[in-house]
């Protein structure tokens, strides 16, 4: 007779998880206009071929609505986290390709597998913890294209504090350096940036290397929100009882799409984001934290019609006591007028 014990979902946690592990995926995800304006309101990106459809025709040649690709994102990540429920942080983003533009009412699914794991040094004063490097892939079951691949660094717990696996993999790190040649083929192909061409002019004066501030700070807000909207299982982001000093930790990803928000508020022109080519989250964020950005255009050059544009976004947490911390490096390549 089938066992009709209904599964319990804690975990998996370090000492249960192996490398070229495959997971279940978790249930498929169709974005439509729903979640698009959850997203908006939580993150006020002001991307434009993503909040008018008109533009996005004008822009694409194509019929439909342009979902944001920082929320495809977020569905890829909150899918992959059947393997990182027990996450305490996550380290880094590495090598993140969007392949692919998704429109209103298409179906996202990922597919996760371990690609190398590290057992920490055990302290007195924190649990025992190790490193997980997950590879991601995530497709569009309406034809089966990729839409996203990339890898991320979780730090999980172990169940048992006294256990002990051989795991001591080099999981490397991300590679900061942007070669924008190696981006020209995410380019979308056939679109046009000439109806982006009037919000080029207010970019115009951009410098290599030169920080811009963004005048205007966000706080962050609905993070739990962020969290359910993109199915992402781990309970540090909704029970402040699991977070450090008894506060609930937000999900890197949220953090990410503020700054994206804010890039796109300086740089109008964005006619999409082509992927990250490294993403480290140095400190933890918080609910009711206040966010400064500083955008560096670090290299530029003409494609397809358009400009490729790498940059780094750094980002800065004013916490509730006044202090302020580094919480994000980010350096991703756009394409715009």
């Amino acid at each position: 007779m089938q066992d009709q014990t209904p599964k319990h979902q804690d975990g998996p946690y370090f000492e249960e998880l192996s490398v070229d592990q495959v997971f279940d995926p978790a249930p498929a995800v169709t974005i439509g206009s729903g979640e698009a304006a959850a997203y908006q309101a939580i993150c006020g990106d002001p991307l434009a071929t993503s909040l008018s459809r008109p533009l996005a025709e004008a822009v694409t040649g194509r019929p439909g609505t342009l979902v944001n690709p920082a929320l495809v994102l977020h569905v890829s990540i909150g899918q992959s986290t059947v393997a990182t429920r027990t996450v305490i942080a996550n380290l880094f983003y590495r090598g993140v390709a969007l392949r692919r533009t998704v429109r209103h009412g298409e179906t996202l699914q990922s597919n996760v597998t371990i690609r190398g794991m590290r057992e920490l040094s055990r302290r007195d004063d924190r649990p025992a913890r190790g490193l997980v490097l997950l590879g991601i892939r995530t497709t569009c079951l309406d034809d089966g294209a990729t839409v996203a691949d990339y890898e991320r660094c979780a730090m999980l717990r172990f169940r048992n504090p006294e256990a002990v696996t051989a795991h001591d993999d080099d999981l490397g790190e991300a590679d900061p350096n942007i070669d924008l040649a190696a981006w020209n083929d995410l380019i979308p192909d056939g679109w046009d940036t000439a109806p982006l061409r009037t919000a080029a002019a207010t970019t115009s004066t951009w410098t290599r290397g030169t920080p811009v501030m963004d005048p205007m700070r966000d706080t962050v807000t609905s993070a739990p929100e962020l969290a359910r909207l993109t199915q992402n299982l781990a309970p540090v982001h909704r029970d402040p009882s699991l977070g450090p000093g008894g506060r609930r930790l937000v999900y890197g990803g949220h953090t990410i799409g503020l700054a994206q928000a804010s890039l796109t508020r300086l740089l109008p022109d964005t006619a999409t984001v082509l992927g990250w080519q490294s993403c480290d989250h140095p400190a933890p964020v918080f609910e009711g934290d206040v966010l400064s950005f500083r955008h560096t255009l670090l290299d530029e050059q003409p494609a397809a019609g358009g400009r490729l544009r790498a940059l780094q976004t750094v980002v800065d947490a004013q916490r509730s006591n006044g202090s302020s911390e580094l919480v994000l490096d980010w350096r991703l390549v756009t394409w715009g007028a």
